[in-house]
């Protein structure tokens, strides 16, 4: 027997942080805030505090309730401060040395930090760290970070971590804690999401909204892209290490990353998903009986879509909430049933009927090509597919885990064998444009995108020099591993 991955063909973010500043339950309130963001991450999480005169740290592999929910580890993580990450790997070893928040022993004392995103020169500076005799622990790139840090010759943390990220290109965002307070970092482009809270006086920082609901704390901002948010005893004080860009917030949070109960700046995913699918429905109506989300992504598009065409919403699909990312595998013929782990189909509704399953998006292809299947088994009469997202005809270098270019369906085939591929009967995408008026843009007159849309344009708005410098080979990309 042997443990293989349950299938699933969505797009994956790679981490969530979040930190507490001023507050003597802080480890455990970090805990809680990570629990809010496992969606972002289920491969490995960690929680680093600070009680005054020393760092406490735990990390491991797996769930934050596998690793948190014991009294004691929260009793070990003293401090009226505290970070947390939870990480979805993407390449190179799921090891404890790769977990964050990293930490490290600098000449102005310790330092914590943990990383969502990707740094598209990670490879090309960690080559010159090397070359200057650093030593690096782990295939992160986020300890790229650390080394610059230790290696600047700027006197103060602010200073160090400011001489630091003026050397790196790519999509972050950051928490680090250091004996002085708590640091949040979001990329010039602010293509990663990070917002700032209170909880009394407390202060927090946060990759979504969801978080700090969950510990009843008061949403004050977004952070700025391009900002350094250096949290202390005197509050909040905001840098800069870049001019602020226009904002290039991933779409791809408003599809499907981010929860569906997060604001992000200053609009409701869930909202937004629903403004999604009834834009879809008016791009690409079709003759059905009923709307069938793809759960549990696709249920916002599905209501919106179903709103907008007038057809009946059925949960014509029932997902398991209890599988985990693996399981057993005795067989071959077991491993092929794997998708019916994680759904089901509603054969009371289905059969006779003419369906319409709403998806976020379509990778590889390969999942839904099983549901449509079971669908059909279920007794179906037509299937159509509805994707509220554009197609997918690019990988993404800044944070989110997806397959060579070349494995992309949409790359591969065009729309009317993608819809052979899947085996429905139609197929359709919202348009770009599609996408942008139901997030109240009109993205042909607008000068610069609100959003990064490289994944389905192709424009990526910062620059990939590792990548341009054909360090992707399968052993490079383990040097050059996200956070």
């Amino acid at each position: 027997m042997t443990v293989q991955q349950i299938p699933d063909d969505h797009f994956h973010d790679e981490c969530g942080v979040f930190g507490v500043f001023g507050h003597p339950d802080a480890a455990a309130l970090v805990a809680l805030g990570l629990h809010a963001l496992q969606h972002r991450g289920q491969e490995a999480t960690g929680i680093v505090a600070y009680d005054g005169e020393q760092f406490h740290a735990h990390r491991g592999l797996g769930l934050v309730s596998d690793n948190f929910s014991s009294k004691e580890v929260i009793e070990r993580l003293r401090g009226h401060s505290a970070i947390g990450h939870v990480r979805y790997a993407t390449t190179g070893e799921v090891a404890i040395r790769n977990v964050q928040p990293l930490f490290a022993d600098f000449e102005f004392g310790g330092l914590a930090i943990c990383h969502n995103g990707n740094l598209t020169n990670s490879y090309h500076l960690r080559k010159q760290l090397v070359r200057r005799g650093s030593l690096f622990q782990s295939t992160s790139d986020t300890e790229v970070i650390v080394h610059l840090i230790a290696t600047s010759l700027k006197s103060t943390v602010e200073d160090r971590f400011i001489d630091a990220l003026r050397q790196v290109e790519g999509a972050y965002s950051l928490a680090a804690l250091s004996a002085d307070g708590l640091i949040g970092v979001r990329d010039p482009f602010g293509v990663r999401p990070l917002v700032l809270g209170k909880l009394g006086d407390a202060w927090i920082i946060s990759s979504e909204t969801c978080a700090l609901d969950i510990i009843d704390a008061e949403f004050v901002r977004d952070i700025d892209p391009g900002e350094i948010l250096c949290i202390g005893a005197k509050g909040p004080k905001s840098l800069r290490h870049y001019s602020r860009a226009p904002s290039r917030l991933c779409v791809f949070e408003h599809i499907y990353f981010a929860r569906p109960d997060s604001i992000m700046e200053g609009v409701s995913i869930y909202e937004a998903r629903k403004r999604i699918g009834a834009e879809l429905a008016r791009e690409s109506p079709v003759d059905a009986d009923l709307v069938i989300p793809v759960p549990d992504s696709g249920v916002p598009s599905a209501l919106g879509y179903a709103a907008e065409s007038h057809i009946p919403f059925e949960l014509g699909i029932i997902r398991n909430h209890y599988v985990g990312r693996t399981f057993i595998e005795p067989t071959d013929h077991i491993r092929n049933l794997g998708v019916r782990l994680k759904h089901n189909a509603n054969r009371a509704y289905l059969n006779g009927k003419r369906v319409i399953l709403v998806d976020d998006s379509i990778v590889r292809g390969t999942t839904s090509l099983k549901i449509v299947e079971m669908v059909r088994n279920a007794g179906a009469t037509e299937v159509h597919m509805r994707i509220s997202s554009p197609p997918t005809t690019y990988s993404c270098f800044y944070g989110i885990a997806t397959p060579e270019r070349d494995e992309l369906l949409a790359h591969r085939f065009d729309l009317k064998s993608m819809a052979k591929f899947i085996g429905v009967d139609s197929l359709a995408f919202v348009s770009i444009d599609g996408l942008y008026r139901a997030m109240g843009e009109d993205k042909r007159n607008a000068e610069t995108p609100r959003f990064c849309d490289a994944c389905f344009s192709g424009d990526y708005p910062i620059p990939l020099i590792d990548h341009e410098a054909g360090k992707v080979s399968t052993q490079l990309s383990l040097l050059a591993e996200s956070a």
